[in-house]
């Protein structure tokens, strides 16, 4: 069975560490906050001013003027503190954060990344997008697998403007966690009750399968 985009995030929150500070990207990244492991803290930052981001309000609990960098309504844990986007920057231009989780439209199997624009279609902007994967040294993928049309996103090369070159590390899909190597996608995990088969032909990338390949372990 295929995760939906609260179990990707639930995978990907496996990965943090005691004590990191780690920016979530809009879309699917966001939803990590919910899913923090029991016995750690982490600090997470979003790119439009505040450090110490917490899981999204009940409904009813919304404080319209507390937003993600994809103008969500948040909540701030305590000690939480709001700047100004020259210091935000500066954070990750300094790279104070110790992991970057973002979404994307295609990922290439030497870690290239497309995220931003896709041709055609009006856009306000990259955002930070550029600035993150210029800057991060660990950063994960949080995506499905295939487009709406069942059209692989995780590719040889890609095909929409890239926002960085061989930057990511780690790949976490509907279907699958992959890292980055030099042979290409390398499968890690596969999710409950999806075949290493069905992750092949939704993969159009290079894909190494080595050995048998465990199914993710969800809390």
């Amino acid at each position: 069975m295929a995760l939906d985009k609260n179990g990707i995030a639930q995978r990907i929150a496996q990965d943090l560490r005691d004590g990191w500070y780690v920016n979530l990207g809009i879309g699917i990244p966001t939803l990590v906050a919910n899913y923090i492991p029991e016995g750690i803290e982490v600090e997470f930052q979003s790119e439009n001013g505040i450090l110490g981001m917490g899981p999204f309000p009940f409904e009813g609990e919304e404080d319209a003027d507390l937003i993600n960098a994809g103008k969500q309504t948040i909540t701030a844990m305590p000690g939480a503190v709001y700047f100004d986007s020259a210091t935000s920057f500066a954070m990750i231009r300094g790279q104070h954060v110790q992991l970057t989780v973002l979404g994307a439209m295609e990922v290439a199997d030497n870690g290239d990344i497309a995220n931003w624009k896709i041709p055609g279609r009006m856009v306000k902007g990259m955002g930070g997008a550029m600035d993150l994967v210029a800057s991060a040294d660990n950063i994960i993928v949080a995506m499905m697998h295939t487009n709406k049309k069942g059209e692989s996103k995780l590719l040889s090369k890609c095909s929409l403007p890239l926002t960085g070159v061989g930057c990511v590390k780690k790949v976490v899909t509907n279907l699958a966690v992959l890292e980055i190597t030099s042979d290409g996608f390398k499968l890690i995990e596969r999710a409950p009750g999806v075949s290493v088969e069905e992750i092949q032909n939704a993969t159009a990338g290079r894909l190494v399968v080595e050995g048998e390949i465990p199914e993710m372990k969800l809390n």
